[in-house]
């Protein structure tokens, strides 16, 4: 649930699990509503997830703005939603497919480090020559685009005891926020230019010999089915919460569902040997879209657009440059990079949305996208790939790069 926080401190609080879920699913279908019959957002591909979660936003934000009226969130299953999904993507990650996808994941990892730089350079340009302390212009590029909100707070702690810069917690929140929006919003648009432009159509055989013999199981989902899915992600979980909190105080840590991913890479993999532990895949399937739609409703449709709102004109004009520049990258570079087919565009598409936001909203915009043009079995191993595993390590190396220039006085 949620409560509502009036003037006179009315307060109404759900407490059941039972009422929260179905406020998320609500939120969900009403997107699905929506976009089935409004034809900008359907032939732009923008996910429902994004389209409900947004369409409530709003309504708070009128809320607030009209009647002083605050709708606050119970975000407990936010984090069990988003641990789930990044599970299903460990689950469906064949080291025989990371193999045969090998050489197109290095590509993609030097393009992303191309947009980092690229990223960087624009904010940090745009900051100063609007007279703006260039590491506002940081903050406005990789820190909280690329990195997200995590990354962003992190950064932000560190440039407020270091450079003393008022406000910027609530500056790299702000950045983060827009970025998440915006990332779901393009990609799906971007893509979708680039397929019909060129006339690209998915393989028909289409490597779902990707998925090897393991799918010759074609089984409907089933109640038993189903349990076992959830019970290897609920190992999955547990053992990934608790090596994260055992390797908390390393001097290099992980978060916790990086592990919770690497812990269903290997149960993945050793199904090969045991094969009584294999996740029925359409199962799997399932399991993956729910929780990410839940995990992207929950994130946007709590969101507080009206502190975008208060932003400065001069950082709107730097984070519609960034807007710009994601769209132009991905389809000048990130499409022909990875070799101007169907796959490409695809990838494309994701990489606006961990580009601009996080990997959920980059597999929200490819999963927009597949429905309704087609497979493609190798965005769907590349770019989470990329988004889960090496975005952060390589975010991070750029930052560092950037900030050991004379001009940050660090």
């Amino acid at each position: 649930g949620f409560h509502w926080i009036a003037p006179a401190g009315l307060r109404v609080c759900s407490q059941s699990y039972s009422n929260r879920l179905l406020r998320y699913i609500m939120v969900q279908r009403v997107g699905a509503a929506v976009q089935a019959r409004v034809g900008f957002l359907r032939d732009n591909n923008i996910p429902i997830p994004v389209v409900g979660g947004l369409l409530f936003a709003v309504l708070t934000t009128v809320l607030f703005l009209g009647l002083d009226l605050r709708i606050g969130f119970d975000m407990a299953l936010k984090e069990p939603m988003m641990l789930a999904f990044f599970t299903t993507i460990g689950l469906g990650a064949d080291f025989r497919l990371l193999v045969k996808g090998g050489p197109r994941l290095l590509i993609f990892g030097t393009v992303c480090v191309l947009y980092l730089i690229v990223q960087d350079g624009l904010g940090l340009m745009a900051a100063l020559s609007m007279d703006l302390h260039p590491l506002v212009g940081l903050l406005s590029g990789s820190i909280t685009l690329s990195g997200g909100h995590g990354t962003g707070a992190a950064y932000a702690e560190q440039f407020a005891d270091v450079q003393n810069i008022a406000g910027v917690m609530e500056l790299a929140m702000a950045c983060a926020t827009f970025g998440l929006i915006l990332g779901g919003l393009i990609g799906g648009p971007v893509a979708g230019r680039l397929i019909r432009m060129h006339g690209l159509e998915s393989a028909s055989s289409h490597e779902s010999a990707v998925r090897l013999e393991e799918d010759k199981d074609h089984t409907p989902i089933s109640a038993d089915t189903l349990l076992w899915c959830l019970f290897v992600i609920l190992v999955c979980l547990i053992g990934g919460l608790f090596l994260a909190k055992a390797f908390g105080g390393a001097a290099f840590t992980l978060p916790g569902f990086i592990w919770c991913l690497m812990i269903g890479v290997g149960l993945r993999n050793l199904e090969h040997l045991v094969p009584k532990i294999a996740v029925h895949r359409p199962t799997l399937d399932m399991v993956a879209s729910m929780s990410l739609y839940i995990f992207l409703a929950m994130a946007l449709m709590s969101l507080r657009l009206w502190e975008l709102l208060s932003l400065a004109g001069p950082l709107l004009v730097m984070l519609l440059i960034q807007t710009g520049g994601m769209a132009l990258f991905a389809s000048l570079v990130t499409f022909r990079a990875m070799g101007g087919n169907y796959d490409s565009a695809i990838i494309a598409g994701g990489h606006c949305g961990f580009g601009m936001g996080a990997t959920p909203t980059a597999v929200a915009n490819m999963e927009a996208l597949t429905h309704r043009y087609g497979p493609s079995p190798q965005a769907f191993l590349v770019v989470p790939l990329m988004g889960a595993f090496f975005i952060d390590f390589l975010n991070a190396l750029v930052i560092q790069g950037y900030l050991a220039l004379p001009l940050f006085g660090f």
